[in-house]
């Protein structure tokens, strides 16, 4: 369900998809290619959240920041909950995994599964986090690197299924 909120509607770009079981409300811009998979909320109800282009948030996530950036060919796993300020293009945050206010994640890293980046972090580029609290155990590789961005595009085929099926 896309809707508006105190007359602000939210622009989705044409390539994108929404599942019909997603809620996006008020002040959200989705990129090209990118996916909103079923019983994901993104309640945009401060400045503007902008998604980037091809990036999948997946069953079950929460989005919700004031002006909060999310770049290109980013994938947020199932159950997710965003709340921080960016994520930086091509990062991956896996299942379950909780991104709090004030905090940023940088170009290129994986969050473990599980994993909880607390308010006012911010994760360097090609830095793979894991743990409660997150802290970066080690630099990311060229071939990590290449998976998460294959993750992305896997998942712009996949929405591609479900737009072209009207669903």
């Amino acid at each position: 369900m896309i809707r508006s909120l105190r007359g602000i509607e939210p622009k989705i770009a044409p390539t994108a998809w929404v599942s019909e079981a997603a809620y996006v409300v008020g002040n959200v811009a989705i990129g090209e290619y990118s996916s909103v998979w079923p019983g994901v909320t993104i309640r945009g109800d401060g400045d503007v959240i902008t998604i980037g282009n091809h990036v999948n948030i997946q069953e079950g996530s929460v989005v919700h920041g004031d002006g909060l950036v999310i770049e290109d060919y980013v994938s947020i796993g199932h159950s997710v909950v965003v709340h921080g300020d960016r994520i930086g293009q091509g990062s991956l945050l896996g299942n379950n995994s909780t991104f709090l206010n004030d905090a940023t994640i940088g170009r290129e890293c994986p969050i473990a599964a599980n994993s909880v980046i607390l308010s006012n972090v911010n994760v360097p580029d090609r830095s793979f986090v894991t743990g409660i609290p997150g802290s970066v155990k080690r630099q990311v590789t060229d071939d990590q690197v290449e998976r998460m961005r294959g993750t992305a595009e896997h998942l712009v085929e996949r929405a591609g299924w479900f737009r072209e099926s009207g669903l």
